[in-house]
């Protein structure tokens, strides 16, 4: 069976039941984003995520044929985690897009918070160790950088659109700047502990765009 993000699962220690399958897979995945998120891929072995929830590595490899297989459905669903975010701040048509902007960038930074400055972004982390990461990992995180880049490429737009920003704003390129800009702002906000360069980015984009 092919999974989302390529590979095919292989038979191992089967589920009891449909709802134990459900509940053991999406504990592997939750462990492996926790984990992800804080430290590297490289240095994550798989005994790290079974010890956290203590399931047997039989069970493991039912879901998953390899570290590099589970590696691609965690970043799979942190990508979707993102998007609902990105969809519920950014879609909002009772906000205007500025505060829409400031919403996400607000609620993202008190999750940095309220993780201590342990957890960053999956998606960062791994562009972090690009080179060490199994073949294809790099069109990966790239394609979906591009998702997350055109959900506030079409904010900003529609902020033209209501003669909130310039027309002659580069939508797409601003939103590239922000996901560089972003990203760069928390690894800086992870190694001083601190939200301020998230704030400081923030309010310099939004500045930028309404100049």
């Amino acid at each position: 069976m092919n999974t989302p993000f390529g590979g095919v699962a292989r038979r191992g220690r089967p589920p009891r039941s449909h709802k134990e399958h459900g509940q053991t897979r999406d504990a592997l995945i939750r462990g492996g984003m926790e984990l992800l998120t804080s430290q590297g891929f490289s240095t994550t072995g798989i005994e790290t995520v079974l010890a956290r929830f203590g399931i047997p590595k039989g069970s493991f490899y039912h879901y998953f044929p390899s570290k590099e297989s589970f590696g691609r459905e965690v970043l799979a669903a942190y990508n979707a985690y993102i998007l609902r975010k990105l969809d519920r701040w950014l879609t909002d048509e009772n906000r205007c897009a500025t505060d829409r902007l400031l919403d996400f960038m607000s609620d993202a930074t008190a999750g940095v918070r309220r993780h201590r400055f342990e957890r960053g972004c999956l998606v960062g982390n791994l562009g972090q160790e690009v080179t060490t990461l199994p073949e294809g990992f790099r069109e990966l995180l790239d394609a979906v950088l591009m998702e997350w880049q055109q959900r506030v490429a079409v904010c900003l737009r529609q902020g033209q659109s209501s003669g909130e920003f310039a027309s002659d704003l580069d939508c797409d390129e601003l939103a590239a700047f922000f996901w560089i800009g972003w990203e760069g702002a928390v690894l800086r906000s992870r190694l001083e502990r601190s939200v301020k360069a998230l704030d400081t980015f923030s309010t310099l984009f939004i500045h930028l765009i309404r100049s």
